[in-house]
């Protein structure tokens, strides 16, 4: 593996830079505040092929790998303005239908997720079951008529369903004979009968909404079901690594962000005669929020590169390390850039605080810290299991 960008990815970072600096934190915070979507935006990339970078090339994408929709996620947020719907769309959705959909599934839906055209949300979590996805209960059952599946079931904390085509849900399959359950993914338009969704009041400054997802006996054609009924398992993993890695590119985008807030506020301000970023007490915590951030890219970059060469065990654990070492660092990157503004940092004008809530959230989701070390105690250390 070699570290250094190639040309390639060097032009691509330059250009989604220059692209999303047009636009900035203050385009997203009167998105929000006005309650309207980065629509622009993501037309923009779209067009761009930048959401598409990852998408198979015979689909029209710009058949490139996880590195490179990483460096989209990543330089799109450090301009101050993050699209939460690359995590859940070309990273989620797209790399599932690439890798588990019939040919069917990605002859349809690719060459929209290609060009930014097509947007779908991605629906695993449920009220009662939080981080034990064995607990899930949305439930998928053979139409007694024969005209496909029934799908019923309740999903929470929905990202972008009012501005999504359709959503891949994570299921369980009934199997009428046996009686037992196994896990199988929909695609679910968003207009299906029998789909409804309601937001959940959040406490996070963000253009882009949260909702619980209803579906009561919606009824799906046959080709809803993702790769099979067989493939269920296998689709989820395909896509909860680039998930992870996205989330952990996002972290490190807004991370940058703010510590450029703070630096550049720590430089210009004075009130005893010098600047105050000459001060250890201001400089130190900005410094050392560098360095985290500094190796929590490197930790995703890794992550990503595993996963484009295929190395999918490997690149599992190392998706939940950059997701970690990504959220760690980019919550302290803002404390920081916070606190050196002083009293300014809580103000919306400065342009920091209102990054509080969007990067603590990445300590939660898409797994909480916890689950993670979980997973890095039992699987990389060989220690007991603990849940």
């Amino acid at each position: 593996m070699d570290l250094r960008e190639t040309d390639e990815q060097q032009l691509l970072r330059k250009s989604v830079a220059d692209m999303a600096a047009k636009y900035g934190h203050d385009y997203l915070i009167a998105k929000a505040k006005a309650g309207e979507k980065t629509t622009e935006l993501w037309a923009e990339a779209g067009e761009a092929g930048y959401l598409g970078v990852a998408v198979p090339a015979e689909y029209g994408g710009g058949g490139a790998g996880l590195v490179e929709l990483s460096i989209v996620a990543e330089e799109i947020a450090a301009a101050g303005c993050p699209l939460l719907l690359i995590v859940v769309s070309p990273a989620i959705a797209a790399s599932v239908i690439a890798t588990s959909g019939t040919a069917e599934q990605r002859e349809r839906w690719l060459p929209g997720f290609a060009t930014g055209r097509t947007r779908m949300s991605f629906a695993i979590t449920e009220p009662d079951a939080g981080s034990n996805s064995h607990k899930i209960t949305t439930t998928a059952r053979r139409d007694p008529d024969g005209k496909g599946w029934r799908l019923s079931g309740r999903k929470y904390y929905i990202s972008g369903v009012d501005e999504t085509d359709a959503t891949l849900v994570v299921a369980r399959l009934e199997d009428a004979a046996s009686g037992t359950l196994r896990p199988a993914m929909f695609i679910v338009p968003t207009d299906t009968p029998g789909m409804t969704y309601q937001p959940i009041d959040m406490a996070i400054t963000s253009p882009e909404r949260q909702f619980t997802v209803f579906f009561d006996d919606a009824l799906l054609p046959d080709d809803a079901l993702v790769g099979g009924e067989e493939s269920g398992l296998a689709a989820l993993f395909a896509g909860l690594n680039p998930e992870r890695i996205t989330v952990a590119a996002y972290s490190n985008g807004l991370a940058r962000y703010a510590l450029r807030k703070g630096t550049d506020y720590a430089k210009e301000r004075s009130v005893w005669g010098a600047p105050i970023g000459s001060h250890q007490a201001i400089a130190h915590p900005l410094a050392k929020a560098h360095v985290e951030v500094e190796l929590a890219r490197m930790a995703t970059t890794r992550a990503a590169w595993l996963y484009d060469a295929g190395d999918h065990s490997a690149a599992g654990e190392a998706a939940n390390i950059a997701k970690y070492a990504a959220a760690e660092a980019a919550i302290n990157a803002v404390d920081a850039a916070v606190q050196a503004h002083g009293g300014n940092g809580m103000s919306v004008e400065y342009g920091v605080g209102t990054l509080i809530g969007a990067v603590r959230t990445a300590r939660i989701a898409p797994v909480s810290r916890e689950m993670i070390l979980n997973y890095i105690a039992q699987h990389t250390l060989g220690l007991p299991r603990s849940y």
